[in-house]
């Protein structure tokens, strides 16, 4: 027998995290970084195994993401990606009413607009939070607890795998907010969807079910999250039959008319639960703890460089793009969103602005002001 032993090792094992617990909080707004144990098909946990849970926790602003919770994100997956006990990371937020709805618009109207290179620093740390979930050494689960709007549907699609509330919609917000779905939408949507589907879904606005998600692929599953007297009850605001009208079929949209008021006060008071949702995830989890590490995740690798090749073509480009556009359309759009309660309107007033531009007006004070809402009791 060959007797290495003799061989000088260092004993123990390093820590490879960048960051401390400095980037980590219980309080909202914040990054909670957590550690839950393996379970086996039982239910038994397993010993020494963990998935890293990193949740975006800013539930009065429906999780959306200040520039603080950005640099956790990052944090929370080079932890999750250097910790060899986790097995894969979950990306998920607080509370039951949304994942995500992007960037913090308090944040972006009162401080970033106007300032494009603020701004651009932003989204260098923007690119980093969505490289550093696809650049994670482990498996990624999206789990969809609600709304996944504009820069969370980005971060939502960087991850492996979503697994969604039946309850959660899903689109985006820039060009109707004064943006572009370019920090990851722009990239993923064509890969995720059919070519004109991702197109309407980049530039409508329109929100989409996790049904119709579902259906068409873009995520993994989508569970009911209403319980009442121990039964499963699936969104009542959502077509799940399918059906024919107007020669269109249907199924995954959302109810019209006196039917969607009814679902939409019902959800309100309905008391959720996350159980199917939390026990799907249990199962991925479980089904990858029982691969070779190494295996498993140069197999995820090899799908994520579909989506990392244009991601990184068009990351830096954006990047700039995105940074001075904070100056013009950008400006308009955040703060008519941010000053909503203020004009009765979160939009301004897209005719007048197309009018103004046709007739090549400067774009100064008196053309910003034509176009925003007016305080209602003006």
């Amino acid at each position: 027998m060959v007797d290495l032993s003799w061989l000088p090792r260092e004993s123990g094992t390093k820590n490879h995290f960048l960051w401390g617990e400095e980037h980590f909080s219980e309080e909202a707004p914040g990054i909670k970084y957590e550690k839950k144990p393996i379970l086996d098909p039982k239910g038994n946990t397993v010993d020494g195994l963990f998935s890293a849970w990193i949740t975006l926790n800013n539930p009065s602003q429906y999780n959306s993401y200040t520039t603080e919770m950005v640099k956790g994100v990052i944090a929370g997956f080079q932890r999750a990606s250097s910790d060899s006990s986790v097995v894969a990371a979950i990306f998920t937020g607080a509370g039951d009413k949304a994942f995500c709805t992007g960037g913090n618009t308090k944040e972006y109207a009162e401080y970033y607009s106007g300032r494009p290179n603020e701004y651009g620093l932003y989204m260098d740390l923007f690119n980093g939070m969505v490289d550093a979930i696809m650049n994670c050494k482990k498996p990624t689960i999206c789990r969809v607890n609600g709304m996944r709007i504009a820069g969370g549907q980005e971060i939502g699609m960087a991850c492996d795998i979503s697994i969604s509330s039946d309850l959660a919609i899903f689109g985006q917000a820039g060009p109707r907010h004064g943006s572009a779905p370019d920090g990851g939408s722009s990239d993923f949507l064509p890969w995720m969807l059919p070519i004109e589907l991702a197109m309407w879904n980049c530039v409508s606005c329109e929100l989409w079910s996790a049904y119709k998600m579902k259906h068409l692929g873009l995520i993994s599953n989508c569970l009911p999250v209403i319980k009442e007297d121990e039964q499963w009850i699936r969104n009542p605001g959502v077509v799940i039959d399918t059906y024919v009208e107007d020669g269109e079929v249907v199924f995954g949209e959302f109810k019209k008319g006196e039917e969607a008021k009814k679902a939409r006060e019902y959800v309100k008071t309905a008391k959720t639960d996350f159980e199917k949702l939390d026990n799907e995830i249990n199962r991925i989890l479980w089904t990858f703890t029982n691969l070779f590490p190494g295996c498993l995740i140069k197999s995820v690798e090899g799908i994520r460089l579909k989506k990392k090749f244009f991601w990184d073509q068009a990351k830096v480009i954006n990047r700039h793009w995105l940074a001075s556009n904070m100056a013009t359309e950008a400006f308009l759009g955040f703060n008519a969103f941010n000053t909503k309660k203020i004009t009765g309107q979160d939009t301004i007033d897209f005719i007048e602005y197309r009018r103004r531009q046709a007739n090549s007006d400067p774009f100064d004070v008196e053309f910003m002001a034509a176009v925003l809402g007016k305080p209602k009791d003006e």
